[in-house]
């Protein structure tokens, strides 16, 4: 957030308050209000879309990853106990 914040300032001369703003459209990937009308501007943007929308999916995989793949283990383990009672 800090980087694209600082680079859309410089890059666009938007305020802080926007360049932020900005950025944090595009992390939550909802899309900003505002487009860049520089091509470097608009490159920039296009990158940190990737880097940012990336690094808070691999973030949320961090934090919920354990849960889901425990939630995962009980299914599979509670699936394997039907085939077997349905073989006896």
């Amino acid at each position: 957030m800090i980087v694209g914040t600082v680079g859309i300032h410089y890059l666009e001369g938007y305020s802080c308050l926007d360049a932020f703003y900005f950025m944090s459209m595009i992390a939550t990937a909802q899309g900003p209000m505002m487009i860049p009308q520089s091509a470097g501007g608009k490159i920039f943007a296009s990158i940190m879309s990737f880097i940012s929308v990336g690094g808070g999916v691999a973030a949320l995989g961090f934090l919920f990853g354990p849960f889901f793949g425990k939630i995962w283990r009980i299914g599979v383990e509670h699936l394997e106990e039907e085939l077997h009672h349905k073989k006896d």
